[in-house]
């Protein structure tokens, strides 16, 4: 018990690095999508008393501008939400958009920057 204990303390501890190399290997590895090992995570992090509740658990990851590389940010719109093409160009020409709504800190920061390397503009509320 004490073991899984220090696991789940492990994992809400990650950073969005960590978080998002903990996707693609349970994804390359395992089979197992990202938005599913997110939820995971978070649940695993839910009983943390008076504080976590005093902290915002959902965030919306709005994207502001595409930037330079729109063609980039338009293909991991897609990726990240399983839009279609015409979809995903569409949230994209139509900025400020909301990406993901109601996600999870961990989700929502580890998108924010992948949608930042692809030079986006991004912002969580």
């Amino acid at each position: 018990m004490a073991d899984l204990k220090d696991f789940a303390e492990q994992l809400v501890n990650l950073t969005v690095k960590e978080v998002n190399e903990l996707a693609t290997i349970l994804k390359e590895e395992y089979g197992i999508e990202p938005a599913a090992a997110a939820v995971a995570v978070a649940a695993g992090g839910a009983g943390g008393g008076e504080e976590a509740a005093e902290e915002q658990t959902e965030f919306d990851v709005i994207l502001k501008a595409a930037g330079a590389s729109k063609l980039a940010v338009v293909k991991l719109v897609k990726e990240l939400t399983s839009l279609g093409l015409k979809d995903a160009k569409e949230l994209v020409d139509n900025a400020p958009r909301p990406v993901k709504e109601g996600v999870s800190k961990d989700e929502a920061e580890a998108l924010k920057t992948q949608l930042e390397e692809a030079g986006a503009e991004v912002e969580l509320k």
